[in-house]
């Protein structure tokens, strides 16, 4: 989402750094161009001004100018100040109350809501082991309590069953009562939404919230609606009073001004980000790693987290053993393969590496991204146990079986190939010098489409 601010911001610093000493005129220039970067991302102008001059008041102070890297200490100003501005960090879901919970999901509609409402109930679910019932209050769109149930099914979780006739408030209160009666951790509700915010969404929503009185109100909001998401999260708080709000769509092509300005504007803290179509694509928003992206500082933690989720320690360990004693085979390779698929979509994970931003030609010219992925697991799984485990056996004609097999090409299996040599190389020599002597090979190893095995001890 913060691509185009985060390049920016990167030619910004990388200027400042190279000049060595600073000058208030140095510092100044820098704050202009970064207020034109801030407001060419959407970001509201009260948002942007006071951000400017709380970071130009502290950058041109005794401590930064005076200081041995000034440049460096900008970006650290920046940086505190986008935390500060994106905070706070432990917006944690606020589930203390007696059960069943209640939380109402509201926004307009397209925002993502009746989505985001099933991946909440899922995370629920599976991170805090609480037992969730979602209810569709929308009976104005087509076929939206439909959806509802269909993505519950998926999530294996409760939905109330709808009721022909049945009015918003009636829903509530049943869903609720059931809720109750049915021992549920957390009731959540989903309302109705509208293309535009008018007085009846706003009278329905208003009354729902009386009868319930939920713990949390959650705004879904679009993050590619720019400077309308940010009029509508002030319209919403103003008029039903929201706890949180929940982005959607941040994996896609945003220019990031609503995440950056919804915080300021309303109050209330950006509590989740939707980064994909799937149930678990919904992350804990941390103002922190977020600050880290938008700099070029890339979020490793959310990295190793992720990789965490869907590892097995013991045998990526042993993948890790294997390839620094030069044993790593492409059977290991497609374990691999298939754990970085299931962290999520390529890109959002690309991003989280430092410095990516200043490789995206490289990236670009690497083709990285899901299909590439599907496309070297399918060569792999295509080829015999022994030539994964013995790339030596692979011939011209082994090599053109393969193709066919996985429906690409002789110049796919043989790039596929030479990566895997040039990975297994690096692999063998990191055994050798050690990891310090090994970054820039890394580097044209991860360009290549591939990641060290999740055990190597970095």
């Amino acid at each position: 989402m913060f691509d185009g601010l985060s390049e920016k911001f990167s030619d910004i610093f990388e200027r400042l750094k190279k000049r060595g000493a600073l000058s208030e005129e140095n510092v100044s220039d820098a704050m202009r161009a970064i207020r034109v970067a801030l407001l060419e991302a959407d970001v509201a102008l009260p948002v942007v001004k006071e951000f400017i001059d709380n970071v130009k008041n502290q950058a041109i102070g005794h401590d930064v100018i005076k200081s041995v890297t000034p440049g460096q200490m900008v970006v650290k100003v920046v940086n505190d100040h986008l935390i500060s501005m994106l905070g706070p960090d432990d917006a944690e879901i606020n589930l203390l109350a007696n059960p069943p919970v209640p939380i109402l999901m509201v926004g307009l509609q397209g925002s993502g809501k009746t989505t985001t409402t099933a991946k909440l109930a899922f995370r629920l679910k599976n991170k805090d082991r609480k037992k969730v019932l979602v209810a569709g209050l929308d009976i104005a769109r087509p076929a939206a309590q439909e959806q509802l149930s269909q993505l519950a099914k998926q999530a294996e979780i409760s939905d109330l069953s709808p009721v022909f006739g049945e009015q918003p408030i009636g829903i509530a209160k049943r869903a609720m009562e059931t809720g109750r009666r049915e021992g549920f951790d957390v009731v959540i509700l989903d309302t109705a939404g509208r293309l535009a915010i008018d007085q009846e969404l706003m009278s329905e929503v208003a009354e729902i919230r009386n009868i319930v009185a939920p713990v949390e109100t959650l705004l879904v909001a679009d993050a590619m609606g720019g400077q309308d998401a940010v009029n509508i999260a002030s319209e919403f708080n103003t008029k039903i009073g929201i706890t949180g709000i929940v982005l959607t769509r941040v994996d896609g092509d945003a220019r990031g001004g609503a995440a950056l300005s919804m915080r300021s504007v309303t109050g209330c803290p950006i509590k989740f980000m939707g980064v994909g179509e799937k149930l678990d694509a919904l992350e804990t928003f941390q103002a922190e790693r977020i600050a880290g992206r938008i700099l070029g500082m890339g979020d490793i933690v959310g990295l190793v987290e992720k990789a965490g989720e869907v590892a097995d320690q013991a045998e990526a360990e042993k993948i890790a053993k294997r390839a620094l004693k030069g044993q790593f085979t492409l059977e290991d390779l497609q374990q691999q393969l298939a754990q970085v698929k299931g962290m999520g979509d390529v890109n959002s994970l690309m991003g989280m590496l430092p410095g990516v931003g200043k490789m995206k030609k490289q990236i670009a010219d690497a083709n990285i991204d899901d299909r590439m992925i599907a496309r070297q697991e399918a060569i792999i799984l295509s080829m015999t146990l022994k030539e994964r485990r013995n790339p030596k056996l692979l011939n011209a004609k082994r090599r053109k079986r393969i193709a066919a097999g996985s429906g690409t090409s002789v110049q796919d299996v043989n790039r596929l190939l030479k990566q895997f040599q040039q990975m297994a190389n690096m692999m063998k020599k990191m055994g050798k010098k050690g990891m310090r002597g090994m970054m820039p090979e890394m580097g044209e190893g991860m360009l290549g489409g591939m990641m060290p095995p999740p055990g190597m001890k970095f």
